[in-house]
């Protein structure tokens, strides 16, 4: 059985200022305390495909991988997808909602995935890893958005 999360927080800041910053992904370093660069490859209408590249850990390993996303700003949705998904996955694609509650902003992420037998923990063990570093993205995006605007 494929791994799933979701994860959600709540943002107090307008939708603008949440939909416009999260969507730029040129500027995610200073959103994802994970990333070290975002380079955009290419725009194909509202669809962008750009390179993520992760700050060193522990070992001083860097890693990379290419993803495209298309956002809909009616629906306020957007729809991604890892292109180049790596040795550790088979597929990951991800949904983000926003809407607006009381309080501010949520902002959803649903990421569904397979690992593949390579990696070194399974989907259950993936998952969890996944939970624990949504939790700790998702507080600093809280923290620099609600930052903002005040």
């Amino acid at each position: 059985m494929p791994g799933r999360t979701e994860n959600a927080v709540v943002i107090a800041a307008p939708m603008d200022l949440v939909w416009r910053r999260t969507n730029d992904v040129a500027n995610w370093p200073s959103l994802f305390t994970e990333y070290a660069s975002a380079e955009i490859l290419r725009h194909d209408g509202e669809t962008v495909r750009f390179r993520l590249t992760t700050h060193p850990d522990e070992h001083g390993e860097q890693h990379t991988w290419v993803s495209e996303r298309t956002p809909d700003q009616e629906s306020r949705t957007v729809r991604a997808r890892r292109v180049e998904a790596g040795p550790l996955l088979e597929y990951m694609n991800l949904t983000w909602t926003y809407r607006d509650v009381p309080g501010g902003v949520e902002l959803r992420w649903v990421q569904e995935f397979a690992v593949t037998p390579a990696a070194p923990v399974d989907d259950r063990g993936a998952e969890r890893f996944l939970n624990q570093q949504t939790a700790v993205e998702m507080a600093n995006i809280k923290r620099v958005l609600e930052a903002e605007a005040a």
